[in-house]
């Protein structure tokens, strides 16, 4: 008959292995009821933890966490990693990046896995996993903490932690900037739909032309993805109608540069032929001729707080508030009044 093991505490008691461990530990971090239950079933099966394994258990656990992401920008990852990087030099704990396909089947259990195999104290979920509910809800039943960075107007108050970007407002400034210049044939480039900045974004968008009195023209609205490619094939369609637009508002600086190119292949004068706006504020937006009018958004200082958050909750200490930032309006030399014919 075999020794029985941690798994077999865990199925005895009907909870997770990382609760066990919690027990285990001594880590203040469990219901009353719950610590009763996994030490009954301790007592009762017999299980004697391994000294060695348990310290390295607990040494390990307490000062790593992990970064979560699935995001084909590159500024946007290297932002976050740095943001997050910096609040875990500041609280002595490490850092494991992990890159992953938010449409992966099992995605939720994987990162039970990895928690539990590189023995992480908890995870910053990047989006879109940070916005799919049912892998948010695998992890907290197996006692996994996260915070998640997402895109919100407001803190949804929904009872886990998360830092929160109001990316329908600062689309809202973009677009009323172009219709104050004057324009009032307004292109928007979708990024992908699973990411919920993007129709944050367009909402931000719609909202500001019916504010305006503009009506919504579907033929200047495209689906795509946060890719240069996507930009310059969207603008070809949309410079192609028979009333082209006059500014094109790309999802992010990434579809923007590829409206740029595309106006260029077209030989438009931007911004007199055609304003051009993005979001997320690239360094591609500064480097661009001309310069690309966006939304700058504090990638780096979103990270850090989401870190602080998460590292502040496990050591007990004063937890960080939900926080909510607001991406600012930068005009650039890509928007200008429409030229008058």
């Amino acid at each position: 008959m075999h020794s029985p093991t941690i798994k077999d505490v865990a199925k005895h008691a009907g909870v997770s292995l990382k609760t066990v461990s919690r027990v285990i530990n001594h880590e203040a971090a469990v219901r009353p009821e719950t610590r009763e239950k996994v030490e009954r079933a301790i007592e009762q099966l017999g299980y004697r933890p391994d000294p060695s394994a348990r310290s390295l258990r607990s040494s390990s656990h307490a000062y790593a966490i992990g970064l979560v992401y699935d995001n084909p920008n590159a500024h946007y990852v290297i932002d976050m990693q740095n943001g997050v990087l910096s609040a875990c030099r500041e609280r002595g704990f490490g850092l494991q990046i992990y890159p992953c396909d938010s449409t992966a089947p099992g995605l939720a259990e994987e990162l039970v896995s990895l928690v539990q195999r590189a023995r992480l104290a908890g995870l910053i979920l990047a989006p879109p996993m940070s916005e799919q509910s049912a892998l948010l809800a695998t992890l907290k039943a197996s006692d996994v903490d996260f915070v998640r960075i997402i895109a919100a107007r407001e803190d949804p108050r929904d009872g886990m932690p998360c830092v929160y970007v109001d990316d329908h407002d600062a689309a809202y400034a973009i677009t009323e900037h172009l219709i104050q210049l004057g324009h009032t044939r307004i292109g928007f480039l979708w990024g992908e739909p699973h990411h919920r900045s993007s129709p944050e974004r367009y909402q931000g968008y719609a909202d500001a032309l019916k504010d305006y009195g503009i009506p919504l023209n579907r033929k200047m609205i495209l689906p795509g993805r946060y890719a240069f490619d996507d930009g310059f094939r969207g603008a070809r369609k949309l410079l192609a109608l028979k009333e082209p637009p006059t500014a094109i508002f790309g999802c992010n600086d990434e579809i923007a540069a590829g409206v740029l190119a595309a106006a260029r292949s077209a030989g438009l004068d931007v911004p007199w032929d055609l304003s051009i706006a993005g979001f997320e504020d690239s360094p591609f937006s500064k480097q661009a001729w001309p310069a690309l009018t966006t939304a700058r958004q504090s990638t780096s200082e979103i990270g850090r707080h989401a870190a602080l958050h998460l590292i502040s909750g496990l050591q007990q200490d004063t937890e960080l508030p939900n926080e909510g930032f607001m991406p600012e309006l930068v005009v650039r030399g890509s928007t200008a009044p429409p030229r008058q014919t």
